[in-house]
């Protein structure tokens, strides 16, 4: 991997934003630093272990979320990468088609609607091949293993509660498979009204919380799982044609705003979500959310000379290509790590202190450093299924007129089976164990079921056989 990282930093063209490579890098590590902190495990007098959250156990550090809670700076930074990627493929489809349309011995034609089929199906594939390939193989290993524990009845304790804890990153891979799908549609409605595009998603999701807190709308709240993140999203595509020109104007609203709604309104302190919590500022997404996404996309906007001048050493932008190269495999399999550290403890009779005690403290980086070897050899294992295969545009691998239909398809079954599997984790394969999502019930066997086949839609509707220019 360091040979290949060393080839693909020299080959960088001297356009590419260097800086949106390394905020992609910096907010996962941020996340995944964060879930290894915020990891109470604590044994029970009956001998149980549990996994709290050390946010509860101390809520002062709940403050420490308004810079550690950076999941809007990874989607503000798929908004710019999706609207330069969807360009591109449009660009080299109308160069394709110019092409094809001057060939004097032609068979067929294709007309704008199926053109737009092919490419929405090109598309979704093009960009979701790092991010769904390494999570259906997540997936099998975990669903395997769970399967293959419940059979030798091996239960309970620290057992049980990572059956549930490791899928539940996976919520940001549902949100992430909503972004992509809606990128076409929403960047045509950015490239129309610009600013004004943000504001209405915003302005929806102000809405949403007046309904839900003001006059008790029920399940109105689940919408803002939409209207949040997608505004964020679109900051990517203003960022992409150069519209953040006063990122500190932005910070300083948005950090205002998400003080105000805090110091005087119904919002939680905590940007993360919180045990026990009548309200989380996260699940659904608040407006409070909305207004820390926007201080943190006008922060780190505001810092982009320093870091470019930075990332223009040699050994920094190496370090930075070879982060990305493995940055969802090690996002998928950093709780695994971490529990299974705590497990080995368990196993080996060590004693545990109480979290946030001294001895808790300096225990800290220790067990950082052995979660991130782990994280490491696991991503060693695992990396493979990460790599991209090359995208080709030409005929679409099933007739143009079934290929957008099967790709939303299958981009909306991935998106509702990861959040089910999400909430419900891979406990009680056989029981039928339920969560609820919005207002369906859902188990994690049809929900392993859903992702499955709708990767497969998208595999199948997005591949494409070359075609002579």
């Amino acid at each position: 991997m360091a040979s290949s990282a060393h080839a693909l930093a020299e080959a960088t063209p001297a356009s590419r934003d260097k800086y949106v490579d390394l905020l992609r890098v910096a907010s996962l590590g941020t996340v995944v630093l964060g879930h290894w902190l915020m990891a109470a495990v604590s044994v029970r007098g009956d001998g149980r272990a549990e996994v709290g959250n050390l946010l509860a156990v101390e809520p002062r550090l709940q403050l420490l979320t308004w810079a550690l809670q950076v999941m809007p700076v990874f989607f503000f930074v798929g908004g710019f990468s999706h609207a330069l990627s969807y360009r591109s493929l449009r660009r080299k489809a109308g160069e394709n088609r110019e092409n094809r349309e001057n060939r004097e011995n032609r068979e067929n034609g294709e007309d704008g609607e199926d053109g737009g089929a092919a490419l929405y199906s090109v598309f979704l594939r093009a960009r979701l091949q790092r991010l769904l390939r390494p999570t259906v193989v997540f997936i099998g290993v975990w669903g395997a293993l769970a399967l293959a524990l419940q059979l030798a009845g091996k239960e309970g304790g620290l057992l049980d509660v990572s059956l549930r804890l490791v899928a539940q990153p996976l919520w940001f891979i549902g949100i992430y498979l909503a972004m992509v799908a809606f990128t076409p549609p929403l960047l045509r409605l950015h490239e129309r009204y610009g600013w004004g595009a943000f504001g209405g998603l915003a302005a929806a999701a102000g809405l949403v919380d007046v309904l839900r807190f003001g006059f008790g709308v029920p399940y109105v709240e689940f919408l803002n799982f939409a209207f949040v993140w997608l505004a964020v999203h679109q900051l990517g595509f203003l960022r992409a044609d150069g519209k953040l020109r006063r990122p500190y104007l932005l910070a300083g609203a948005g950090l205002a705003g998400a003080v105000l709604l805090v110091a005087y309104g119904p919002y939680p302190l905590s940007m993360v979500g919180m045990p026990g919590e009548k309200i989380s500022n996260m699940a659904p997404p608040t407006f409070a959310l909305l207004c820390h996404g926007l201080w943190l996309v006008g922060g780190v906007e505001s810092l982009r000379g320093p870091a470019r001048r930075w990332l223009r050493r040699p050994r920094v932008w190496r370090a930075v290509v070879a982060a990305n190269g493995v940055s969802m495999t090690a996002f998928l399999w950093h709780l695994t790590a971490m529990l299974g550290v705590y497990g080995a403890l368990l196993a080996l009779g060590v004693r545990l202190p109480e979290p946030a005690t001294g001895v808790w403290w300096a225990q800290v980086p220790v067990r950082v450093v052995v979660a991130g070897g782990v994280t490491a050899l696991l991503v060693t294992v695992f990396r493979r299924f990460e790599q991209p295969s090359a995208v080709v545009l030409g005929e679409s691998g099933v007739s143009p007129a079934g290929a957008r239909p099967a790709a939303a398809l299958g981009v909306t079954l991935c998106l509702f089976g990861v959040l089910g599997l999400s909430m419900v984790g891979f406990g009680g394969l056989l029981e039928g164990r339920t969560a609820v999502l919005v207002a369906v019930r859902v188990t994690a066997p049809v929900a392993v079921a859903m992702t499955l086949a709708g990767w497969l839609l998208v595999e199948r509707a997005g591949r494409g056989r070359p075609v002579a220019a």
